[in-house]
């Protein structure tokens, strides 16, 4: 079923609950008082939390965008 999806999403899903749910409330337009009582984060953190999210979601995402073929493992990088 991955196959059909955008590396974004697959990069979301991997992803805990709380940065996942957040980013997609944010996405749809979601006001950030709503989505704070969906995450129990109180407003005044909420800009911290989604650098946070934003954060994991570009880790998951550039680890998506890689494919495992194109990974060398180690011992080819050092013996070149």
């Amino acid at each position: 079923m991955t196959g059909h999806m955008s590396p974004r999403e697959r990069a979301l899903r991997t992803l805990s609950a709380p940065y996942s749910l957040g980013l997609r409330l944010r996405e749809a337009g979601v006001a950030p008082e709503v989505i704070c009582d969906y995450l129990d984060v109180e407003l005044d953190n909420l800009d911290a939390f989604y650098r946070l999210a934003d954060a994991k979601l570009a880790a998951a995402e550039s680890r998506i965008a890689v494919p495992k073929s194109a990974k060398t493992p180690l011992s080819d990088r050092t013996n070149r």
